[in-house]
């Protein structure tokens, strides 16, 4: 079958699996679908979905066997939502809760992924080794520094545990989220969610973020040697990633007041063609090295473009896989400078990145843009994580099966 109707058994009964997990039925994925086992988990290098749900979670046990089930559990679950098809019925006794909440119903799986990952706290936290684990925590996983104009907010910061759901519908990913957050009510609680979405221009061109600007996925040029972990990583990482996520609010209410040339000239690129300054095609190389008649870069030294290109940054290289996000509008009584906005929009980019080794990468790179970028006039960053990915998952596995039990 391939309906959802009531991919869940009951917690209790998934979670007592604890080291094992049930074996799917297929591994061979079918038509709008994304295989969940394989090399590298998904999400990661797949063809980017138009909607992501990201959910950070605090792990609220201290019992390590609790963690295995709940992982074990995740595994199984997981499989069953990516493939879109029925692990249990529904039931008919409508007096007991049932096993999956039924909102998503009659929809396709819309090519939904799922992509865990670990936090600092997982391995240790508060000062205790709660798993037994801090031994194998790798040394990318390193706390990320605070940059120059930070202002995170705890509630939307961290996390001991992530997933990352992506597909072509929204409520396709929230369904996800909430089924997966079901079943870890015993051992965690989710600590802060974000929504993001991408356009899809019906002419095929490149979307557009929230500034009108158009904005693709980057991609690396070598992605084993960028996002994979490599043989010297921790046998649990290897085929694995590092995931760094940061929720940035633009100042849009101030940006929607500014001249497109400026607009331009902060970014580095025309903003309708989205080609480099002074070019002609989208997809033309920067040439940060033009200068124009008065010997000036015709990019800025401290254009966004400039500052973000590897090259520029001791070949520093992500992949990354960014969202818009729209949560509404805050309306405040005073208006306070700079802007004197009695309202600000609560939108901006959910901004997620894949690398190797985040401390040669992610801090490389935004540790020079927080100091120079034009940008940050324009942005705030009040959220963020750093999480390991381990590598995929294979059938009869559950997500992080290596690093618990040192296979």
């Amino acid at each position: 079958m391939t309906s959802r109707r009531g991919f869940l058994g009951a917690a209790g009964g998934l979670l007592a699996a604890a080291g094992t997990v049930a074996r799917a039925a297929s591994n061979q994925p079918v038509a709008g679908t994304e295989a969940f086992f394989g090399p590298h988990q998904a999400g990661i290098v797949t063809p980017q979905q138009s909607h992501c749900f990201f959910a950070a979670f605090d792990l609220t046990t201290d019992k390590r066997d609790d963690v295995i089930a709940m992982l074990a559990a995740w595994t199984h679950a997981a499989n069953r939502l990516s493939e879109g098809k029925t692990a249990l019925p529904l039931g008919d006794d409508a007096r007991v809760p049932a096993p999956d909440a039924a909102d998503a119903l009659g929809l396709a799986p819309a090519r939904l992924t799922l992509t865990f990952g670990f936090g600092p706290g997982l391995f240790i936290k508060d000062g205790k080794d709660r798993y037994g684990l801090v031994a194998s925590r790798p040394p990318e996983l390193a706390d990320l520094p605070r940059f120059n104009g930070d202002q995170l907010i705890p509630a939307k910061t961290g996390g001991d545990l992530c997933i990352q759901a992506c597909a072509d519908d929204p409520q396709v990913v929230f369904h996800a989220i909430r089924e997966l957050a079901r079943l870890s009510y015993d051992s965690a609680e989710l600590r802060w969610v974000q929504t993001g979405f991408i356009s899809k221009p019906g002419d095929g061109s490149t979307p557009r973020n929230m500034m009108g600007f158009k904005d693709g996925t980057q991609r690396p040029a070598d992605i084993d040697k960028s996002v994979w972990a490599g043989n010297g990583a921790p046998a649990w990482m290897r085929g694995g990633t590092y995931l760094v996520v940061r929720r940035i609010r633009m100042a849009l209410e101030h940006w929607d007041r500014t001249k497109v040339s400026f607009q331009e000239e902060t970014m580095g690129r025309h903003k309708y063609s989205g080609a480099p300054l002074g070019l002609q095609n989208e997809f033309e190389p920067l040439g940060l090295d033009r200068n124009d008649k008065d010997e000036n870069p015709v990019i800025a030294e401290n254009a966004h473009v400039r500052l973000a290109n590897a090259d520029r940054n001791g070949s520093a290289d992500i992949l990354r896989r960014g969202y818009s996000y729209n949560d509404g509008a805050n309306f405040v009584a005073e208006r306070w400078p700079p802007w004197r906005q009695g309202m600000e929009y609560d939108a901006g980019l959910l901004f997620i990145c894949f690398q190797a080794d985040p401390r040669t990468a992610f801090v490389e790179l935004f540790g020079k843009m927080a100091k120079f970028d034009m940008l940050n006039q324009f942005t705030t960053h009040t959220g963020s994580g750093l999480f390991a990915c381990p590598g995929g998952i294979q059938p009869g596995e559950y997500i992080g099966q290596r690093l618990f039990e040192k296979i």
